[in-house]
């Protein structure tokens, strides 16, 4: 046996071993790992990308009770997990395995930043171009990276928006280089990290929706200025308060739950006739009662403060959903509501 199989962990030595079987085989075999350890294992598939086919060999020889059909493929990356995920555990499981992945492997190389508090971020980041800011902020969790875009200059604020939507792969080096330099800076020493960033729209839009209300007007506001085809886009994707219309009643009743009357009150004033009346709905006749004097009492409000109100309800939708204990109907044609 070579030394590099020997040096193989036994879950590199299952990822080998899955690269070289039909991938209607090793979907079967993948179907055998709970859901954990075939997130180990696909972490392997990734990170491998290519195996020399000697060490495969002597891979699939070591599981000497698998049947071998076909050609060898001594080959691994992104596309080949992906595949395997999804005829194993079906598209939608492939994708949240692959998006936990993707997030693990993406926040490591700025992983010194997780506990500084956003102003010193933004202090560190002072004084970057907006496309190493942006390089930063797709690293980051999104709710961290939204108070640090909140507090950079309005001036940078729609640029460094841009990149982060616009922005393709950055090489494991540009990336090396940019969290050896920032944590040099801040007093540490960076280790390297082979990594992929995962920049787009979607980061950006997590971003966004993370923030208050005045940087979130603020910054559409000006992306509209630099790229209205851009910034139209972010808003389609974008989670609204009147997307509770999307929502199943049972999740519905989940979302008012957790918010107070005061505050739903508020949310509801000028609001359009679906969304009131699927909130009337799924309030209890108690507190249906108690709702309408509410909306009664409350006189003529600033939309400022109707924002802040319907704000918090789309936090909590955000928050339930990311959780899995909501789901959100997207893909829904914007003019079957009333808005």
């Amino acid at each position: 046996m070579s030394e590099l199989l020997t040096a193989l962990t036994g879950t590199q030595k299952v990822a080998v071993v899955l690269m070289q079987m039909e991938q209607a085989r090793a979907a079967e075999v993948m179907k055998r790992f709970s859901e954990a350890e075939a997130d180990l294992i696909t972490a392997e598939l990734v990170g491998m990308g290519h195996v020399d086919p000697v060490v495969a060999e002597e891979a699939f020889r070591e599981f000497h009770d698998m049947t071998v059909k076909g050609r060898r493929r001594p080959r691994g990356g992104k596309e080949f997990a992906a595949g395997l995920l999804a005829a194993s555990f079906g598209a939608e499981k492939a994708a949240g395995v692959l998006d936990r992945l993707a997030t693990s492997l993406a926040g490591k190389p700025f992983e010194f930043m997780d506990e500084a508090d956003p102003s010193q971020l933004v202090t560190l980041l002072s004084g970057e171009i907006p496309q190493t800011i942006a390089l930063v902020l797709a690293h980051m969790r999104p709710e961290q990276a939204s108070a640090v875009i909140a507090g950079l200059d309005e001036s940078v604020r729609a640029e460094v928006a841009q990149c982060i939507a616009t922005m393709g792969t950055a090489t494991p080096e540009a990336v090396t280089i940019v969290a050896e330099t920032l944590k040099v800076r801040a007093g540490a020493v960076v280790p390297r990290q082979q990594v992929e960033v995962v920049g787009g729209v979607q980061p950006l839009v997590d971003i966004i929706n993370r923030a208050d209300v005045a940087t979130e007007r603020a910054l559409l506001e000006a992306l509209d200025e630099r790229d209205p085809e851009l910034a139209e886009e972010v808003r389609s994707r974008m989670l609204t308060f009147e997307d509770i219309t999307k929502l199943e009643p049972r999740d519905v009743q989940q979302v008012l739950r957790g918010i107070e009357i005061a505050v739903l009150a508020v949310a509801m004033k000028g609001a359009s006739e679906p969304v009131t009346e699927l909130i009337r709905k799924n309030v209890s006749e108690r507190n249906r009662d108690i709702l309408d004097d509410e909306i009664n009492a409350t006189g003529p409000l600033r939309m400022s403060q109707i924002e802040e109100a319907r704000a918090d309800i789309v936090r909590s939708i955000r928050e339930l959903e990311a959780s899995g204990i909501i789901t959100v109907q997207r893909g829904v044609e914007e003019d079957e509501y009333v808005y």
